[in-house]
């Protein structure tokens, strides 16, 4: 099971019936990376509470680079834990998700799990980084918000290649 970093801020506490999309979600991310701590960072100074989740102790750091305050100071939270286990999505705080953020580096990781958010837990918004354009759409199709960023970086390509 993971090791949560509360703040008094902590989870929104909204029951399942009481989830929107406005101001004030709660939006847990899965995985810190540069695009998971980025997006948390950029959402918690929206307004939003924001949990992020990793397997990784020591990715924590990229949340409070450039900070001001700590992470946890500035109302955000922290668990440390494996997303594919359901015990630690729950101590994350998934029940309260308005919106989920699958961003770890693998693709089967990030389906795996967002279908968990999707099916077992309802969450009403699901996004989900896929590099395999092909997977992006079928799962797209299957009711999965798809990031693809090899697929921009084609289209992005194609666009300078291309263009006269």
């Amino acid at each position: 099971m993971g090791r949560a970093r509360r703040s008094a801020a902590g989870a929104s506490g909204c029951r399942d019936s009481d989830r929107r999309y406005s101001a004030g979600m709660f939006i847990l991310i899965v995985g810190c990376g540069r695009v998971g701590s980025a997006v948390a960072k950029r959402a918690l100074d929206a307004g939003h509470d924001v949990s992020v989740m990793d397997i990784d102790p020591l990715s924590h750091e990229r949340l409070d680079r450039d900070q001001t305050s700590t992470w946890e100071d500035a109302g955000g939270r922290f668990t440390v834990g494996t997303a594919l286990e359901v015990d630690g999505l729950i101590e994350a705080g998934i029940e309260q998700a308005n919106v989920f953020m699958a961003a770890t580096s693998g693709d089967n990781t990030n389906l795996v799990i967002s279908q968990i958010a999707q099916r077992r837990f309802n969450v009403p918004r699901v996004v989900v980084r896929v590099a395999d354009p092909a997977r992006a759409a079928w799962y797209s199709e299957q009711g999965l918000q798809t990031i693809c960023p090899t697929q921009v970086a084609i289209e992005q390509a194609d666009q300078v290649l291309l263009t006269p």
